[in-house]
């Protein structure tokens, strides 16, 4: 099965520094924004909504009607939505395959932070050779990689700290690259700290910097909304972007271990702010959502629903 990242960018750079209840870079990749849309309100319903109600959805965060369209038929052309018509109305729904990507997605997104297992002192290692003219594979390889959790040690070594020896081994297949090898292994005495190869492979200090934003923005957003400052219109925008924000971590930041990273590190207060504001926002965005599909449809609308980072399901309010 693809990953959720064969369809979803990280973020660029910079994001944070905007307001969070503005679109800002969010809305300029309409597939992804209908994925997480989807994805938080319509989460494993399989009724179809019209396309006029997913093209306004979609205005709320600046999409242009024909730049939503246009989303709209190139997410049916591979095959993550499925359209359908009634007389002159045309009704969309997610794919069977975008349903499973969105769930996979779910789970890693929502458990990422979490207190994970002791390191046990091994690496996993990825060594591959692929010729300039198959750079498309190459590319692919390294998305899968950083997926998976590895970073470049060297052009052609990839290392991770815990084993993902077969996940490597499964998509090396997938992808039918032949030229790679996986396996585990420890350092050599003497060759290094262990947290010497972690800030090798990584950008510990960018990293740092790219938490301590997000933290500074959650933060000021978990208050406001606590305070009753955010307007459902604003809850919709500001929790979308603190989902695709939190959603970009994983691939810079693998849920390193704590052996292998400096003092203080920020990740467990930037989970417990990310967890806050996404459960905090998810009622009012939830009442927005259903305000706009009942443009359209009010029969559907009062089946939007939101659900919290434990993935539990909860009826929008109002």
């Amino acid at each position: 099965m693809s990953s959720l990242s064969t369809y979803l960018d990280e973020l660029e750079d910079g994001d944070a520094q905007q307001p969070w209840t503005s679109p800002g870079p969010v809305a300029q990749r309409p597939p992804r924004l209908l994925l997480t849309l989807l994805g938080d309100y319509w989460w494993q319903r399989t009724e179809p909504l019209p396309s006029a109600a997913i093209v306004a959805l979609l205005a709320e965060f600046g999409v242009s009607d024909s730049a939503a369209r246009a989303a709209l038929s190139r997410m049916t052309r591979n095959g993550l939505l499925v359209t359908s018509r009634s007389g002159r109305r045309t009704f969309v729904r997610l794919s069977a395959r975008a349903a499973d990507v969105l769930d996979d997605g779910a789970r890693r997104i929502f458990s990422f932070g979490a207190a994970g297992a002791s390191w046990d002192g091994m690496w996993s290692l990825v060594a591959f050779s692929i010729p300039e003219d198959h750079r498309s594979a190459r590319d692919e390889l390294r998305k899968a990689l950083r997926w998976l959790g590895f970073a470049p040690l060297y052009d052609g070594l990839w290392v991770a700290p815990r084993d993902h020896a077969n996940g490597v081994m499964a998509r090396l297949k997938e992808l039918g690259i032949s030229t790679a090898t996986a396996f585990r292994a420890v350092a050599v005495p003497g060759a290094g700290m262990a947290s010497d190869i972690a800030a090798r492979a990584w950008d510990l200090e960018g990293l740092r910097k790219r938490y301590e934003e997000f933290i500074a923005f959650a933060g000021l957003l978990r208050d406001q909304t606590a305070a009753g400052e955010i307007s459902p219109m604003d809850a919709l925008v500001a929790r979308t972007r603190v989902m695709n924000e939190w959603r970009a971590f994983p691939a810079m930041d693998p849920d390193l271990p704590g052996e292998l990273l400096p003092p203080a590190w920020p990740r467990a207060v930037a989970r417990e702010l990310f967890i806050a504001c996404y459960d905090l926002l998810g009622p009012l965005a939830a009442r927005r959502i259903r305000q706009i599909i009942a443009r359209y449809s009010p029969e559907l609308a009062c089946r939007a629903a939101y659900h919290s980072s434990e993935l539990t399901l909860s009826a929008a309010e109002g």
